[in-house]
């Protein structure tokens, strides 16, 4: 197991992020990170708590947007890659539904039936 991101608050102002990658030496991670993120963010639960992380994974960008040096470029380079994450996606799901494939859409914090495989 890695850990994505942690991070921990300590005080009113005082956060600590902890993070088991290192893009500097396997740039590949993030990209491995971006797709294993968006496809468990489609395929799993998360044991109810998607709307608090969802909360946070937002917070999160909009600290990060706040210190950026060129928020504009940082907003388009998110919107492209997303975009061009969301194409990859599209184009997966219609290959798989031409195999034969299903899907079955649960909201948030609804469980599966326990016989669904």
């Amino acid at each position: 197991m890695k850990t994505v991101l942690k991070v921990l608050r300590y005080g009113e102002h005082d956060y600590r992020f902890e993070t088991d990658f290192d893009p500097k030496t396997n740039p590949h991670a993030i990209i491995d990170v971006i797709t294993g993120a968006s496809f468990a963010m489609m395929t799993t639960l998360w044991g109810g708590n998607e709307n608090a992380v969802i909360a946070m994974i937002r917070a999160l960008t909009i600290a990060d947007l706040s210190v950026c040096a060129n928020r504009k470029e940082m907003i388009r380079m998110l919107d492209e890659e997303s975009a061009n994450l969301v194409k990859a996606r599209i184009e997966a799901q219609k290959e798989f539904e031409r195999n034969g494939g299903e899907f079955t859409v649960f909201g948030p914090g609804i469980q599966p039936p326990k016989s669904a495989s």
